[in-house]
């Protein structure tokens, strides 16, 4: 009966958990549904496989330190001589045989502070990898948002084109009860249904960049399989959030998590060479021995002492390899740092640009192309205008609907690629 009780009660517990595990399933389907950026940046620290590809390196780092901080293991020998060939080496057992049993321990004692010097170049690298971790996770979030912000347009660009072919059909479908009763030309009515069509065309364009658009956001989150479920819910940024790009801290620089690997490695280049000058200090073995003959009943202990002789080689090699390798992670620090100069500038240029093209559609270009629209439509309504006009009317305010759409994209996209440039990553 007890037994009972307890595969009932795991039972329930197991059933329990399934329905935690779908719960917290369907929780995460509606959070995608209903995606904000601050989520969708959670999700990168935790599912975008460069940012783990990059955890995974910074591990193996750790995992390097763990054997350059070892000493060497000491070598046993077990050793049988006096092997007669011709003839017995005695009666009895192993203990009794007139054979030279020797056991022996060599340790290698290392100078010059190899040990040292190997785990200074292991923890230079574990910085290196933590930085490279960081910078990793910087340029995922900078394509995150550009993707993030890739979407958000193509939703919008599908929603003004769905209203834009709402728009065509109720002027199609007025354009034939009026050819009905004569008011219009036939002529008139196939341009508004070719518009009509060209709208169709323009939903399904907008309906496939969406599309596109959620595969990629779904890749850089980690959630392939439920690309299609993807709706941000976040607005454009503000200007009110344009930063001040004439009042840079160049000092920030030293900051960026490339620029930190790009020094860490170059100590970590430093130290190997020094590594490398190390090798021409000699390394001593020690070994101490138990010998055991039976016949004369003698048990001996011997030591020795090995010293490597340099008379071929000293390592001249490894030396100059360090040295090239010292001059070339030197290079590739200036070259980092040239790198992200050219970022950063880069950087304002398109955040400037971006801004006055955003401040020209929300202070006058839209609200104009919108008086003038409706300006079109009164006219046509009261016989004033051609149906020609009125559609090149609606064309013209659509196009720039869609111009300003893109100028708010490229706005979002700049001040991400600016805060990337100038901001430090924290470490994740």
């Amino acid at each position: 009966m007890k037994h009972r009780y307890i595969v009932l009660l795991l039972c329930t517990l197991g059933l329990a958990s399934l329905a935690h595990a779908d719960e917290s399933s369907d929780l995460q389907t509606s959070d995608l549904q209903h995606l904000s950026l601050t989520r969708a940046e959670r999700l990168l620290q935790t599912n975008n496989r460069e940012v783990m590809f990059a955890r995974r390196a910074l591990e193996g780092s750790q995992a390097d330190k763990l054997s350059a901080a070892q000493r060497p293991n000491p070598v046993l020998s077990l050793s049988s001589t006096n092997f007669k060939l011709h003839g017995s080496n005695g009666n009895g057992g192993l203990q009794d045989k007139t054979l030279d049993s020797i056991v022996r321990v060599d340790q290698l004692i290392e100078r010059g502070g190899k040990r040292e010097l190997r785990t200074a170049v292991a923890e230079d690298a574990i910085k290196a990898s933590r930085f490279d971790l960081q910078d990793s996770l910087r340029q995922q979030t900078l394509n995150l948002r550009s993707s993030y912000y890739d979407l958000l347009l193509a939703q919008q660009a599908e929603r003004l084109q769905q209203e834009n072919q709402a728009i065509f059909d109720k002027v199609l479908q007025s354009a034939e009860l009026r050819l009905k009763a004569g008011d219009i030309s036939s002529t008139d009515v196939a341009r508004i249904r070719v518009d009509a069509l060209r709208a169709k065309n323009d939903v399904r364009q907008a309906q496939a960049d969406r599309e596109k658009a959620q595969a990629v956001l779904a890749y850089m989150i980690g959630q392939e399989k439920n690309a299609s479920s993807l709706y941000l819910t976040d607005e454009w940024p503000t200007l009110a959030n344009a930063p001040d790009t004439g009042n840079t801290d160049t000092s920030l620089l030293d900051q960026r998590a490339d620029i930190q690997a790009a020094a860490a490695r170059t100590a970590q280049a430093m130290e190997a060479r020094k590594l490398a000058e190390s090798l021409q200090t000699r390394d001593i073995t020690v070994g101490v021995q138990y010998e055991h003959y039976p016949d004369d009943s003698r048990n001996t202990v011997g030591a020795a002492v090995s010293i490597p002789l340099f008379t071929n080689y000293q390592y001249q090699g490894e030396i100059a390899r360090a040295e090239v390798d010292l001059t070339t992670a030197e290079e590739a620090r200036q070259q980092t740092q040239a790198v992200a100069l050219g970022e950063i500038s880069r950087a304002r240029s398109d955040l400037n640009a971006a801004i006055e093209k955003v401040r020209r559609y929300d202070e006058q270009m839209l609200a104009e192309a919108k008086t003038a629209a409706d300006a079109a439509e009164f006219a046509y309504q009261h016989g004033a205008m051609g149906v020609t006009d009125l559609l090149d009317a609606r064309r013209v305010y659509r196009t720039l609907q869609l111009d300003a759409a893109n100028a708010r994209a490229d706005y979002a996209k700049s001040l991400a690629a600016w805060q990337a440039a100038t901001q430090p990553q924290e470490a994740p």
